[in-house]
């Protein structure tokens, strides 16, 4: 599944390509993604601009002076940039812009989707994100905070949206390594000094990620088409039958919230 450093590296690639331009025309194919897409979507966005795009949590936002195309990529969706007319089999849906480039909604699964938000960061589907990890707000002290009396394991914790955005498994896990923190041990439970730290691991691992094009795992590519490397410099997902690289010990599996986690019981305390 994308998760946020993908989903940056989606919204970095189209930007050069879509800001400033108008949208001419929106072909759907096929309507049937996680929610109905709104077949009157081109009619509605037709000859607006696209004065800004951005990421809020893992959607994608083409902000216009009417309002917001919020896109989310599911579970194996992909936006490409591109100036052909030929579409594969998974190609649901083409945002056309005056520059004669075309975004192209990809998405096999279908769990993805394509919404026109008018009500900004109230909408229903945002309004109770949690903080960006890679703001300042996003620091230590808040995360210790939010902790306080918190049986969740630390991984449960870090990974929920109303908290921080965007911590998915992949990332969770490989800055839970880093850190030195089992990934079952309660929240409330890790020190202010350790929470620091692993805020800091988390910003890390994320931005070197996004760094790296996004790590891709089965079906996830960037805008240009090309796969990330981040997996390259995984420590322990998907390592659950290999040695830890830091002690070289057999790595543990364990499944956290019906997540399948992998770790290392002499780093991770």
């Amino acid at each position: 599944m994308p998760e946020l450093p993908e989903v940056e590296t989606t919204c970095r690639g189209i930007s050069p390509f879509t800001l400033g331009y108008s949208i001419e025309s929106i072909i759907i194919r096929q309507p049937k993604l996680r929610w109905p897409v709104n077949p009157e979507l081109g009619a509605i966005l037709s000859g607006q601009t696209i004065i800004n795009v951005k990421r809020r949590a893992k959607y994608l936002l083409l902000q216009m002076p009417i309002g917001d195309l919020m896109i989310h990529l599911g579970m194996s969706g992909s936006l490409s940039i591109v100036e052909e007319q030929t579409v594969g089999k998974h190609d649901h849906l083409d945002i056309c812009l005056s520059n004669g480039k075309i975004i192209r909604f990809n998405d096999p699964r279908r769990f993805g989707s394509v919404i026109f938000n008018q009500q900004g960061d109230s909408h229903p589907l945002l309004i109770k994100l949690g903080i960006e990890p890679l703001t300042d707000e996003f620091d230590g002290n808040y995360l210790h905070h939010q902790a306080i009396g918190k049986n969740t394991p630390i991984k449960s914790f870090i990974m929920n949206n109303h908290i921080v955005v965007g911590v998915g498994n992949i990332y969770a896990q490989e800055s839970l390594f880093l850190s030195g923190i089992h990934p079952k041990r309660a929240a409330g439970k890790v020190s202010l000094v350790r929470m620091k730290h692993l805020v800091q691991i988390i910003k890390q691992v994320l931005a070197e990620a996004i760094e790296a094009g996004g790590s891709s795992l089965k079906d996830f590519t960037g805008a240009d088409g090309k796969p990330g490397y981040f997996q390259q410099k995984l420590h322990v997902y998907g390592r659950q039958t290999k040695n830890c690289l830091k002690c070289h010990k057999p790595l543990k599996q364990v499944v956290i919230s019906q997540r399948s986690t992998v770790y290392c019981a002499q780093c991770q305390r």
